[in-house]
């Protein structure tokens, strides 16, 4: 009995020694990861995301832009994240209505921007994603996008000697799975910040609207502000526009999601920023220019019993101010966005 209580001391001293040097040495590479703070632009409220609890590295914002750029994570090798989320269209897909997958499919929705995600409360045009880790899952394996298993995209990862390196620099072990792997994707897309067009120079002072900006800017902010809330251009609610059903793609939306016909046709609010390079527009890219969708709101809205209540009469715009607007959206424009080096592949 003696002897069984001596070694069950020992395991015990070995086990929580074990556990203390495992705990030593994690500190150690969080120590000297290199941590990218995030700097909330002027203006801007304080992102949903919380970066206390998952702070982005140098090391992981790195990973992650190889993985985002990287084929394998498809099956065929031909559709990386950035297939569909391209940079010179704002993270779109470049005058596309809806992006291409696997097999010449196409994807249900036009690819949405993903700059300022660390502000977005959940993910998808539908909702249907609670966090980033559900968005880079259901891409991956979705039939009409990427078509792969996650635990081969990590089988092929882990073959990889760079990758190896990769990991354990940036998580302190060359163990490579789902959730590392997610992590590293997430600190690339939450870095992609959009915040130095000319509106956000104008609103700190360092430029001005022309005369038409600002009469599109008045007319803004009393007939499109409301759900198109600054500074980030979206309220980030889900919303019926009027906009008939494709017959072919019956996409009822945010309803697919819930499942209360409340819901249906309703889709998020997409920001406006850097509106002039992301077309196509609407869910399904159904509108080739920024103008079309103003006069959808000004002569096509349909009404539905769950049109949004501020468009039951449409957007009364004259053509002047239609104009007007159309200046004020070009002021949306990031080109340092567009062009920032760290992005690229």
């Amino acid at each position: 009995m003696k002897s069984r209580l001596i070694f069950t001391a020992i395991s015990i001293f070995v086990i929580a020694g074990s556990l203390l040097l495992d705990s030593c040495k994690k500190t150690d590479v969080s120590v000297r990861a290199t941590i990218i703070p995030f700097n909330v632009p002027a203006g801007f409220p304080a992102p949903v995301f919380d970066f206390s609890r998952s702070p982005i590295t140098q090391e992981g914002f790195q990973l992650g832009r190889k993985l985002f750029h990287d084929g394998r994570l498809s099956i065929d090798g031909n559709y990386p994240c950035s297939s569909c989320h391209q940079q010179l269209a704002a993270f779109t897909t470049f005058e596309h209505d809806r992006s291409h997958g696997i097999n010449n499919s196409h994807t249900l929705r036009n690819a949405p921007s993903l700059s300022n995600l660390a502000w977005i409360p959940i993910f998808n045009q539908d909702g249907s994603a609670a966090t980033l880790d559900d968005v880079f899952r259901s891409h991956i394996t979705h039939t009409n996008e990427m078509g792969e298993n996650v635990s081969r995209v990590v089988d092929k990862l882990k073959a990889d000697t760079a990758y190896q390196r990769l990991f354990r620099a940036a998580f302190g072990q060359k163990n490579i799975s789902a959730e590392l792997m997610f992590d590293a994707l997430s600190q690339y897309v939450l870095n992609l910040v959009s915040a130095d067009s000319k509106y956000d120079k104008v609103m700190k002072g360092q430029a001005a609207f022309s005369v038409q900006e600002q009469q599109g800017y008045t007319v803004f902010q009393a007939k499109c502000a409301s759900c198109h809330k600054e500074p980030l251009f979206t309220d980030y609610s889900f919303r019926n526009i009027g906009l008939e059903i494709d017959p072919d793609l019956k996409d009822y939306g945010r309803m697919q999601v819930t499942g209360n016909k409340n819901d249906s046709l309703k889709f998020r609010v997409p920001s406006l920023r850097n509106l002039e390079f992301t077309s196509y527009y609407s869910h399904d890219g159904r509108f080739s220019f920024p103008r079309m969708m103003l006069q959808h709101y000004r002569f096509g809205v349909k009404q539905s019993s769950t049109l949004d209540p501020l468009l039951v009469n449409g957007i009364s715009l004259t053509n002047a101010e239609e104009d007007a607007i159309v200046a004020f959206l070009r002021t949306l424009s990031d080109s340092t966005f567009l062009n920032n080096p760290n992005y690229k592949e």
